[in-house]
């Protein structure tokens, strides 16, 4: 009776794994129960004792993916979004990157976007409420944060997308170039090299 909870999570992760790489190849609306179940070499009644449907392994899956406040650095004096938050997002992001790449691109789950954005901007502000942070500027914090990790989320992706063998400290140069305003100058630049070429 003792390996009953082992053996118990063992069949749950073999039917999410299972799920996935359907999911990944075909989409949610091309995964049916018992495809899931015969991949993971159990059978439909099985399957029904972990989920209900294949929606719910796949917000299982979209859950273990959302950080907690845990995996978020401390949250240092100054700037909410400071380059320890920026690192230690871009590490989260590189460890979760198989499940990230499908789950934000074109055919994943366009839900998952907002409720990551949403949790780790949570996980801020209880950061910054026990440090006894003032709520005063709460409005404008939240619009802060929702710009700077909406453009870290399509950096990332589209970094990984395009390089996934990329190394962290390039896409940290990346987003800090794009912060300090260093991409738009290089692009004026090269807009007007292109034009007295002509």
């Amino acid at each position: 009776m003792t390996r009953q909870p082992e053996i118990t999570e063992r069949t749950r992760r073999n039917l999410l794994e299972a799920f996935w790489l359907l999911y990944r190849k075909n989409g949610i609306q091309r995964v049916t129960v018992r495809e899931v179940a015969a991949k993971a070499g159990y059978n439909r009644g099985t399957f029904y004792e972990y989920f209900r449907d294949v929606h719910d392994c796949l917000e299982q899956i979209e859950i273990e993916c959302i950080p907690g406040v845990d995996e978020l650095p401390p949250i240092p004096e100054g700037p909410a979004v400071s380059p320890e938050l920026v690192e230690s997002f871009i590490a989260l992001y590189r460890e979760r990157l198989d499940r990230y790449d499908v789950l934000l691109g074109e055919h994943g789950d366009p839900s998952f976007r907002r409720r990551l954005i949403d949790s780790i901007k949570a996980s801020v502000f209880r950061a910054l409420a026990r440090e006894g942070a003032p709520a005063a500027d709460a409005r404008e914090l939240d619009y802060l944060l929702e710009f700077e990790l909406s453009g870290l989320l399509g950096v990332l992706w589209h970094y990984y997308h395009t390089k996934p063998q990329g190394r962290p400290e390039e896409i940290f140069a990346i987003v800090y170039g794009i912060k300090e305003g260093n991409t738009v100058r290089r692009v004026q630049g090269r807009l007007r090299g292109h034009v007295a070429g002509r």
